[in-house]
């Protein structure tokens, strides 16, 4: 009798329950409604990518009435402002392609959702949205409706961990239940033992040891059944199949020489491969989970914020010291790292950072803002309401908006090979079979076996991961913290450096500062002092921290422009610091100096000249870069230094004044259009423009909680002088790379070699798998560590 299946969902449809519409067949309502839905909404394609890739939706009426509690809502979401919110579901029915396709074009299906994004490994779809157009509630039903039912639980929501998965571990367990016992079973046939007793209950055994080498069979190695029957599928060949494919001939052989009294067949070999296969996937994903920085250096991420004390006096600590109930003092473009209760009057945050969107929301006293915003304008105050979330933080740096398009050449290498490898392994053991079945049948099935376990390029799929992630690991201890490893490659590939002046190669620690005008009163010294405590610039700090402490002043204006100075109004008096083409609307009369000019209530006061000092190791770390890279050094200041940079830096380093940030990004791609890899390495204020275009965008921090989404790359600055360091490991890396291929190539072509010669018997492949992957691993740890401690 002929059974149909569901159009959508695929499941067989009872003939007095069939559902006809528009010429398609269908389980139920449910199903048809949503093919109706797709259909109407231009979708129907997503069954183009998979056939019957559909669930049926579940009958949930009121399941989600409970969102409408606007409290428990807004525990749910991560961000919300009046237009636009996001929220992080669990979708545990995403099983295809087609299950992504369909929920990230959930915009086309539901008015007022913006855009939604799947993380397909953990079964998420991230949803921003519109609240004012679409509620929590809508949202939830509409997933439901099209059988993607999301799971939400109240309890411990934001800080439940995840369930471990220990399916593999009890996999394993069963395998070496059954090896073991099958071992055990097995000496008998082994030493050939002639006993009346072993003679007459060998039937008895043999069954005995085909039950046992079931669970294994079955059980244990039946990921590899279902990874290559989705890669069959699919139409592409992962390492999987020929691993499959060796235990099914081996099982079947055996069976058939149990059933026909040929011999004791080969279960305690099938057994003893399965368990060491699963040893060596374990050690793998042991590999992987090592890989796991955000515990390693994320959590050290050098973001320092300014904290009030209870005696109203102000320090600088890491943000993972914040606690709730914590005043923090956020200046003008400073990131807000943690969810908080606004206490100043009024500000703006630009959440570009969170949502994409770059128009700043105004927010009043007593608003909540949440981590991730970027404060704009005069100096703010707010309480902490959650200690910082280091991998959100982290997450929004991440971001795949601020993601470059970078060349992938290791991911390209692993990639080629698992495209070209199974097919080749698969012809060489076909070929061998046929060569070995006229010569001895079992030698033929020990050959086909062997082959197929012993070239697994498990090894060779992780050195590039491992070597990255060991590597990461290093920089991020040295307080070098890469947004991820794909910056290693683009580092390697480096030949031309741009460096940012002021904040980058000077200090905002410590300056020599001169004052030169008309005497200034306490009264509009503590102005001046209020004036600056929102900026973040260089100068401002350096300047602040100059001058002697004064009552706090309410700033009720506040506005820097970048690249010219400050316009602040405080009490009715307007304030006006920076440039002197700003402030007095001519070029400086002495271009030789770095300095800060001053104008209170139209009326011009004088300027504050700068000594700048620069780092320490400048002069050691530019002769040593000069030798391999082509140097630049950008500043938006006049030339007051030339003469002390000329002398300071190698000869031949091209010094360029006076730039905009714009003009310092059109600096950047001219270089690029010439056919240079370049990195600039900028304070991530007015450099955001350049760090973005750049090919490595690297932001120094010191002691500031601003750095540009853009970069790539944050260094602490008091690691500035490793600079050379950094980048001739990262070049070593991708040695350590190449090396460990070549190691693995080797050893495929040894294995080969022995397996299609009859010398490895199967079990012996098996555990020399896991060696393998093991000695790969071992290789890139100890190379990576072995530079990391002999490059200089």
């Amino acid at each position: 009798m002929d059974t149909k299946n569901c159009f959508h969902c695929g499941l067989d449809i009872v003939k007095t329950e069939e559902i006809i519409f528009d010429q398609k067949s269908f389980c139920c309502n449910g199903c048809k409604t949503v093919y109706e839905i797709f259909s109407l909404n231009d979708l129907s394609c997503y069954y183009d990518f998979e056939k019957s890739p559909g669930t049926s939706p579940l009958d949930i009426a009121g399941k989600y009435d409970f969102l409408d509690n606007e409290t428990i809502a807004t525990k749910l979401v991560e961000f919300q402002e009046e237009n636009i919110a996001i929220i992080a579901m669990s979708i545990p029915n995403i099983h295809c392609s087609s299950c992504i396709w369909i929920l990230e074009n959930l915009q086309k299906l539901q008015k007022g959702i913006q855009s939604s994004q799947v993380n397909f490994p953990e079964k998420k779809v991230r949803i921003t949205y519109n609240p004012q157009i679409v509620s929590l509630k809508e949202i939830a039903y509409l997933l439901s409706s099209i059988g993607y039912e999301p799971y939400i639980s109240l309890e411990n929501y934001q800080t439940a961990k995840s369930a471990i998965d220990r399916s593999l571990t009890y996999k394993l367990g069963v395998a070496f239940f059954c090896f073991g016992n099958i071992m055990l079973l097995s000496f008998p046939e082994y030493f050939e033992v002639k006993e009346f007793w072993l003679d007459n209950y060998k039937p008895f055994f043999r069954g005995l040891i085909f039950a046992l080498s079931l669970p294994a069979f079955l059980y244990s190695a039946s990921g590899y059944y279902v990874s290559a029957y989705k890669s069959i599928k699919s139409g592409m060949l992962n390492i999987d199949i020929p691993i499959a494919l060796g235990i099914i001939v081996m099982f079947v052989r055996s069976t058939i020489d149990i059933v026909f009294n040929y011999g004791s067949g080969f279960f305690d070999s099938l057994t003893s491969l399965i368990f060491f296969m699963l040893l060596g996937k374990m050690f793998q994903i042991k590999t992987y989970s090592f890989l796991s920085f955000e515990r390693d250096f994320k959590s050290y991420f050098p973001i320092a914020i300014t904290r009030i004390n209870p005696d109203t006096s102000e320090e600088s600590v890491p943000i993972y010291d914040i606690q709730k109930g914590d005043r923090l003092l956020i200046r003008n473009q400073e990131l807000i790292p943690v969810d908080g209760i606004l206490i100043s009057d009024k500000t703006a945050i630009d959440y570009s950072f969170v949502t994409g969107e770059s128009v700043p929301i105004i927010k009043n006293s007593g608003d909540k803002i949440y981590a991730g915003g970027k404060q704009i304008g005069k100096v703010i105050e707010m309480e902490v309401l959650h200690s910082v979330s280091q991998s959100y933080l982290t997450q929004l740096w991440s971001n795949d908006v601020f993601q470059k398009n970078v060349a992938r050449t290791h991911k390209t290498i692993t990639d080629n090979i698992s495209r070209y490898f199974t097919p080749i392994l698969l012809t060489i053991a076909f070929i061998a079979f046929g060569y070995w079945i006229a010569i001895d049948t079992n030698t033929a099935f020990n050959v086909f076996t062997a082959v197929l376990i012993v070239a697994c390029p498990c090894a060779l799929a992780l050195t590039a991961p491992f070597t990255m992630g060991n590597v990461l690991r290093i920089l991020g201890k040295k307080q070098f913290y890469l947004k991820n490893a794909l910056v290693i490659e683009q580092l390697a590939a480096v030949d031309t450096i741009v460096f940012d002046k002021t904040g980058t190669i000077t200090t905002n620690k410590k300056a020599a500062i001169v004052y030169d005008g008309a005497p200034l009163s306490d009264t509009n010294l503590a102005l001046i002092k209020n004036a600056l405590r929102a900026s973040n610039h260089p100068l401002s700090r350096m300047l602040y921290d100059f001058l002697p402490e004064y009552p706090k002043k309410t700033i009720t204006d506040f506005q820097e422009i970048t690249g010219q100075g400050i316009l602040a109004h405080a009490a009715g008096v307007a304030i006006q610091i920076g440039s002197g083409i700003f402030v007095q609307n001519k070029a400086e009369t002495n271009s030789l100096q770095t300095a800060v000019h001053i104008k209170i209530e139209g009326i011009y006061y004088g300027k504050y000249i700068f000594n700048n000092q620069y780092r320490e190791g400048l002069e050691t770390l530019f002769k040593t870069l000069k030798n391999n890279y082509q140097i630049h050094v950008l500043s938006g200041d006049n030339e007051g230094e030339r003469t002390i940079l000329e002398n300071l830096l190698p000869i031949g380093t091209e010094l360029v004044f006076n730039q905009k940030p714009e003009q310092k990004l059109e600096f950047i791609k001219q270089l690029q259009l010439s056919g240079k890899n370049v990195m600039m390495v900028g304070d991530g204020l007015n450099d955001a423009g350049a760090l973005a275009q750049s090919n490595v965008g690297i932001s120094i921090s010191e002691n500031v909680n601003v750095f540009s989404p853009a970069c790539d790359a944050i260094l602490e600055a008091q690691q500035f002088e490793k600079l050379n360091y950094f980048l001739s490991l990262s070049k070593k890396a991708m040695r350590t790379i190449k090396m460990s291929f070549t190691l693995s190539f080797l050893y495929n072509v040894v294995g080969l070699l022995f397996a299609v010669t009859a010398n490895l018997e199967p079990l012996v492949a098996a555990i020399i798998m896991p060696l393998s992957t093991i000695t790969i691993v071992s290789f890139v740890t100890l190379m990576s560590n072995y530079y990391a401690k002999t490059t200089q």
